[in-house]
């Protein structure tokens, strides 16, 4: 049997890896286009900020140790320009012909090209991959600008512009949409970190060539959009998303075909509907669920939360589930709730956090949380909403979580349940 997987990044080495381990007979080859595999691409706003010193230390797995302790073949710079799928082959760009019994896409995302023709600028950059990361550094160093735009204001864009800040006396963010896509704390909290931290936030606003001149630096950052176009000429359908339709066992419409990781869509688990978000955490299960399929073992990947948080101007931010206006948009009847509380006892001193909780007054259900605050509190409290949201649990039943308390760690009442105790009220239009 041979498997052949195209991308060598999360979801694909993560299938490669499940493949093996279920079926050590299997011959089993990934190809990657790029030069680095297996590589933390979420780490490159740290690596621009400093804090990273190389590259290599977000590198994880080099191919030598794929083929040394797990037998899977990894060839870097193996650009597939085509997938004869009558005739079972991946081919190369150089024209070799790579034949496969059972095939597992895995392609990933690219930066959205947003309507700027920007990109041949030599003051223009994206920051996708490790060269990409690489060249902004040495521009960075070597003409030392004073200044930098940030088109878009995702959890890369607003990494992306804390990172330059810390190098740059301005930078200057345009956005499209809301921070983050979403309003309310989210959308709050980002506006006031940029005012606090001197970054300029301008929404509502369609960046053309002509909309950024003098710009010492450019970065843009306007989103992703998943890789597919290789997929669709193969004939793979793709959902509404733009993303590749497959079922929870990532399989595609073409028999022996699976799809995974940023290139593919799944399922939202609060709104029912499917979904595309490309994140880490999420490629690397769906890999794991498309190596075990194409190595036909029964898994499978329920969907998704859309959990996420990040670090921007030092402030950890976290989202889970919908918020208000994506829960109405999906049908629900949201009822939200704010609240502000300290994250553990007052004589440990402890930091504010602030959060905000969504569920659905016709029957109670949870639909999902922002919070805001200290890095390792805030991570706690929006797992724990995750996990609420998967367990489809209504706010009475968070209400009643039973959370550790001790006074270095968390007050006796905790932001989450006293934000539940608030919610259920509402949800009874105040009455206790």
């Amino acid at each position: 049997m041979k498997l052949v997987v195209i991308g060598g990044v999360a979801a694909g080495l993560s299938a490669a890896s499940r493949a093996r381990r279920l079926d050590p007979s299997m011959e089993i080859t990934v190809l990657e286009r790029g030069q680095r595999i297996a590589y933390g691409a979420c780490g490159l706003p740290y690596y621009l900020e400093g804090q990273v010193r190389s590259l290599d230390q977000l590198t994880l797995h080099t191919p030598q140790q794929f083929e040394r302790h797990r037998r899977i073949h990894v060839r870097t710079g193996a650009e597939v320009a085509a997938i004869v799928h009558a005739r079972r082959e991946a081919v190369l760009a150089g024209g070799e012909r790579i034949p496969y019994d059972r095939l597992v896409i895995a392609t990933g995302a690219r930066p959205a090209a947003a309507g700027i023709a920007l990109r041949d600028r030599e003051n223009v950059f994206t920051l996708h991959t490790g060269t990409d990361a690489e060249r902004l550094a040495a521009f960075l160093r070597v003409r030392r600008p004073s200044s930098a735009v940030v088109v878009g204001a995702g959890y890369i864009g607003l990494e992306t512009a804390g990172a330059l800040r810390t190098h740059l006396k301005q930078v200057r963010i345009l956005s499209r949409g809301q921070p983050l896509g979403r309003g309310g704390l989210a959308a709050e909290t980002v506006r006031r970190l940029c005012e606090l931290n001197g970054i300029g936030l301008e929404t509502g606003v369609t960046v053309r060539d002509t909309a950024l001149p003098g710009a010492e630096l450019i970065v843009l950052c306007a989103g992703l959009e998943p890789n597919v176009a290789l997929a669709r000429e193969a004939g793979v359908e793709t959902g509404g998303t733009g993303a590749i339709r497959v079922s929870d066992r990532m399989e595609t419409n073409l028999g022996g075909v699976y799809a995974a990781g940023d290139c593919a869509e799944t399922t939202h688990l609060v709104s029912g509907s499917p979904v595309w978000l490309p994140l880490g955490t999420t490629a690397n299960k769906m890999g794991r669920v498309a190596g075990a399929s194409a190595a036909g073992a029964r898994e499978r990947f329920p969907g998704i939360c859309g959990t996420m948080i990040m670090r921007f101007c030092g402030v950890a931010l976290a989202v889970t589930g919908l918020d208000g206006e994506a829960a109405r948009q999906a049908g629900f009847e949201p009822v939200t709730v704010r609240v502000e509380s300290l994250d553990k006892a007052a004589y440990f001193r402890g930091h504010k956090t602030t959060l905000e909780l969504t569920g659905d007054r016709r029957n109670g259900r949870l639909l999902g949380a922002v919070v805001t605050g200290e890095d390792s509190a805030t991570g706690g409290r929006i797992n724990t909403v995750a996990a609420a949201l998967t367990a489809r649990m209504n706010v009475e039943d968070l209400e009643m979580l039973d959370l550790a308390y001790a006074p270095p760690y968390a007050p006796v009442w905790d932001p989450l349940l006293i934000a539940g105790r608030q919610l259920a009220r509402a949800m009874r239009g105040g009455r206790d």
